[in-house]
């Protein structure tokens, strides 16, 4: 099972990789194909929403055929196909496509690691587990900046794609290799999704899954770039290095608060702080919007720290869900919470071509302002909800 896990970790850093790395291609794709930073939000919620359409199947795939074909082939078709279309794109419904596909077999591997931590693991122990596997995943944000801009200006964005697909389909060909199943359910009573939209204390939790994920994801993945290009005209090589500080602070974030919920005896209260503090940073930043490049680095970089609060929610309501449903019940939160970024992403494109206009600031001012303002509604009906311990 560890070696399997490990190529399953490996496949989630380029699951993290790919839904962040148009952030660096803002500039190369606008130059060679036209494509501007509204297109590529859509593009961006493509990845997000065809990944969240996918849980429904995915989480009956985990409870019926296991992880390891689940997660290999579809990482195989989807994530090394999805980037061969991508290094052939001529036009923006190529990258549409190409994004939607890549989503589709992204959907099943961080899944197919929680499916094995719930089944195979202490259950006070899962928010730790999955807290390292999405910090190690997290290196993905990491390859997808500076590293990544690197590669753009030496071997132009089509190479490094065709590479990208090559790698991709090796790691799905070493998952169906080496993951292992868990034992089969012998006394499984069956049941499906709407059984796990029947547990009264998950209604709750949907709508801060829905939202707690979107400022971190959408502006790492996408409004990063454009922003401190915009606002502060930082050449591309910069920009990708205030992505890469960003996506370390995610990580930094992601590993602190795995153990959170096990020192602190509550799971609520650390995701209500974490992302009231998220709040706190996204009002500074939509206030001093110009205040300087590294300033509102350093704002993003505190928001993706207090932002990684998505494996704690998803321990909140694993503890909700029954053994046999572990599969739908994991893949359904993960729905909320990537489909909620891809919702936010379309919406903030509309939002950037609105408000674009003379004013390089107030199409960020406004894009922040909708994050802050769902994050906020989202926090206050979690609130209301029930703690979980182990």
């Amino acid at each position: 099972m560890t070696y399997g896990l490990a190529i399953l970790a490996l496949s989630y850093v380029l699951s993290q990789f790919f839904r962040a790395f148009l952030a660096v291609l803002t500039t190369p794709l606008g130059d060679e194909l036209g494509i501007g930073p509204d297109v590529l939000a859509t593009a961006s919620g493509y990845w997000f929403l065809v990944f969240a359409a996918m849980q429904i199947p995915v989480g009956w795939a985990l409870d019926t055929l296991g992880p390891r074909r689940t997660a290999g082939w579809l990482f195989l078709a989807g994530g090394g196909g999805g980037a061969v279309l991508f290094a052939l794109a001529q036009a923006p419904l190529h990258i549409h496509l190409a994004m939607g596909l890549i989503g589709m077999g992204c959907a099943p591997v961080l899944m197919a690691s929680f499916y094995i931590f719930a089944r195979e693991f202490d259950g006070a122990k899962f928010a730790t587990l999955a807290a390292l596997m999405i910090g190690i995943g997290t290196i993905g944000n990491l390859i997808s900046s500076y590293p990544l801009a690197l590669a753009v200006e030496t071997i132009g964005w089509r190479n490094a794609m065709w590479g990208l697909a090559g790698l991709s389909s090796l790691v799905a060909l070493g998952v169906l290799a080496t993951v292992r199943d868990p034992a089969k359910i012998t006394d499984n009573p069956g049941g499906s999704f709407l059984d796990v939209l029947r547990i009264p204390a998950l209604w709750l939790l949907f709508p801060i899954m829905f939202v707690n994920y979107t400022p971190v994801a959408a502006i790492r993945g996408m409004w990063i770039s454009p922003y401190l290009r915009d606002v502060f005209d930082m050449p591309l090589t910069q920009v990708g290095l205030g992505i890469l500080v960003m996506s370390l602070a995610m990580i930094v974030g992601t590993l602190t608060y795995g153990p959170l919920d096990r020192l602190l005896g509550t799971r609520k209260w650390v995701v209500v702080g974490g992302n009231g503090m998220t709040l706190a940073l996204l009002f500074v930043l939509i206030w001093q919007v110009d205040g300087g490049a590294w300033t509102s680095v350093a704002l993003m970089a505190g928001i993706g720290f207090f932002g990684a609060t998505f494996p704690v929610i998803i321990a909140h309501a694993r503890s909700f869900v029954p053994p046999h449903l572990v599969g739908r019940g994991v893949t359904l939160m993960n729905l909320f919470g990537i489909g909620g970024v891809g919702v936010m992403q379309f919406a903030s494109s509309k939002i950037y071509g609105i408000t674009s206009g003379p004013n390089t600031t107030t199409p960020y001012i406004a894009i922040f302002s909708f994050f802050a303002a769902a994050l906020l509604a989202g926090v206050l009906i979690y609130a209301l909800s029930r703690d979980s311990r182990d």
